[in-house]
């Protein structure tokens, strides 16, 4: 995920310095674009993953999971005794 925290601060700083050609801002400008349009694939990504969390599959999935848990515990319980 691009977060400012990890970006390096020599290329923060080199954005806002002053440009000496055209192909100086061409290349920043292509390179702003791809990491927004990282950006975006990266929240398209957690958009579904938020969507599989809530799913009522998964809801269902971990239930059955607790149940079974305890389940057992509880046979072992009662074997124990």
């Amino acid at each position: 995920m691009f977060l400012l925290e990890n970006y390096p601060l020599n290329s923060l700083i080199k954005m806002r310095s002053m440009y000496r050609n055209f192909d100086e801002i061409e290349f920043d400008l292509k390179r702003l674009k791809l990491e927004r349009e990282i950006a975006l694939e990266e929240l398209k990504g957690l958009k579904q993953d938020v969507k599989d969390d809530l799913s009522p599959y998964s809801w269902l999935s971990t239930i059955f999971s607790a149940i079974k848990k305890y389940g057992v515990l509880y046979l072992v319980r009662k074997i124990m005794k």
